[in-house]
């Protein structure tokens, strides 16, 4: 039985990409570097800051260090100028609040810049738990972090839904003995999050309150 939902935050809840997108670029100007289109953010994103300005500085790795810590330190307090959530987002959060159901949010992303965007987007939602990318602890698809979230929840893994738009959510959700759902609004495609373990792909938010019982 499903008791809890754990979300992912950028391309699940919000889309993030223009305002990452020009973070980044921002970020590669400064160092002399050549610029991403924005589509390209799709594939660039996902997997922490640290892997997405390796991607993003190409073959020049020895400058991506400099280039994160200034997309970084641009970023903290950009997050939310393009910034906006999904259509649907908010309404299916109230439905599933209404219903009593825990919810948690779990990103890649820097936990300040998580904590900032969902604190500012979603202010009616009780989330049990927001948490991003922590020093120390490994980023997704590794479980640590969706593990401990479940600890702080106190609800069994396998009592989770997790949604997510991206290869590495489907990963960690099965990595971490969670149920993996797939949405089609976000960043990567069907096929992306089929073959990489999800029980089932939506494509709109409102869909997922009738996806299992709470």
């Amino acid at each position: 039985m499903i008791c809890a939902v754990l979300f992912d935050l950028d391309g699940t809840l919000t889309n993030t990409l223009e305002d990452i997108a020009d973070a980044m670029n921002r970020a590669l100007r400064m160092h002399h570097l050549p610029e991403w289109p924005l589509d390209a953010y799709r594939y660039l994103v996902g997997d922490g800051a640290k892997k997405l300005a390796e991607r993003a500085v190409r073959e020049r790795q020895e400058l991506a260090l400099s280039v994160q810590k200034e997309y970084q330190a641009w970023y903290e307090n950009h997050t939310r100028v393009k910034t906006r959530p999904y259509d649907g987002v908010p309404e299916m959060l109230r439905t599933l609040q209404a219903k009593g159901v825990p919810m948690a949010v779990f990103s890649n992303k820097p936990d300040a810049d998580t904590k900032n965007v969902v604190r500012h987007f979603f202010p009616d939602i009780d989330f049990r738990v927001v948490r991003g990318q922590v020093e120390g602890v490994p980023v997704k698809p590794d479980p640590a972090g969706a593990l401990a979230v479940a600890r702080a929840m106190n609800v069994r893994p396998q009592e989770m839904l997790y949604l997510g738009d991206t290869s590495t959510d489907m990963r960690c959700a099965l990595n971490a003995g969670m149920h993996p759902v797939g949405v089609l609004w976000g960043f990567r495609t069907e096929d992306e999050l089929r073959q990489n373990g999800a029980e089932c792909v939506i494509s709109h938010p409102l869909e997922l309150p009738s996806v299992t019982e709470f």
